[in-house]
């Protein structure tokens, strides 16, 4: 009986043993389990509209195992929702408000991306004698002086901000005149409703080639330095928001400015469009840009 006794003793605190080591390694393997693979990024409606998002999306989320969440708004939404925690990654064309986000400690690592232009388009019977004007500043003040119907976004995006400081240029103050209109929305839909009316709008150039076909608009004003038009990559700062995903959002980033994508932005469009939508940039200084 004592030798019973003292079997199923040993037993019992083998069987004990055995459960505690294979807990011991579930917690151990919980906690080596990859963070999170979601990532969310904010960005402009005009990577979106362009279909860019549309090719380098699948390729990132192939190569990394991350799923992304695109919120596709105008740049001031996008960083007033890294200003929030809302989002992971951010990438944007405002560099005025991009500084003010990352000197208010909000982003991480701002990476020049890429670029292309803005331009405004119009009508062709272009109601106020704009086309082929060299001047950004003296197309709107025509605009201006034959209450020729614009279109704004008017939404806080890249696109808008850049157009406020084209309008303070130009020394003209558009706000409550009846022929300046503001939409609300993305620059896809702004473009529609500028069609719609035969009324101008300032676009950039990918959005605009991207819809061209169905629009009926035309480039009346292009290659004012003004009209320059820079993305950042930007990771939202995790000290502050514990919550940001940092490793995904690092990994877009770096996979943005990598020389592989870099390549596909060079080229992207040319097939389609005769010429690409974006230039790559990274690794540049923006004053080199345009040159």
């Amino acid at each position: 009986m004592k030798i019973f006794r003292s079997s199923k003793v040993i037993e019992t605190l083998m069987i004990a043993a055995l459960l505690f080591a294979l807990g011991t390694a579930n917690v151990f393997a919980a906690k080596q389990e990859p963070k999170q693979k979601n990532i969310i990024l904010a960005t402009t409606t005009s990577t979106q509209d362009t279909g860019l998002l549309d090719v380098l999306i699948p390729l990132f989320e192939k190569e990394t195992g991350y799923f992304v969440k695109t919120i596709a708004v105008g740049s001031g939404q996008a960083m007033a929702m890294g200003q929030k925690g809302e989002a992971d990654v951010l990438l944007v064309h405002s560099p005025d408000a991009e500084k003010k986000f990352m000197d208010e400690g909000n982003g991480l690592n701002r990476r020049l991306v890429m670029h292309n232009d803005f331009i405004i388009v119009g009508p062709g019977s272009d109601p106020a004698k704009i086309k082929a004007m060299k001047s950004s500043a003296d197309a709107l003040k025509s605009i201006a002086k034959a209450n020729a119907l614009f279109m704004s976004r008017g939404d806080n995006s890249g696109t808008n901000a850049k157009e406020k400081t084209l309008w303070k240029r130009a020394q003209i103050n558009p706000e409550g005149q009846k022929w300046y209109q503001q939409t609300g929305l993305g620059m896809g839909q702004t473009l529609n409703v500028a069609a719609e009316k035969k009324g101008y709008t300032l676009a950039d150039r990918g959005t605009y080639l991207a819809l061209k076909k169905n629009l009926g608009l035309d480039i009346l004003v292009e290659g004012d330095a003004a009209l320059l038009n820079i993305y950042h990559v930007m990771e939202v700062n995790v000290a502050k928001w514990p919550k940001v995903n940092i490793s995904g959002a690092k990994a877009f980033a770096d996979f943005m400015v990598s020389k592989r994508i870099q390549a596909i932005i060079k080229t992207f469009g040319t097939d389609k469009y005769g010429s690409p939508l974006f230039f790559p940039d990274a690794g540049k200084k923006v004053e080199d840009l345009g040159k």
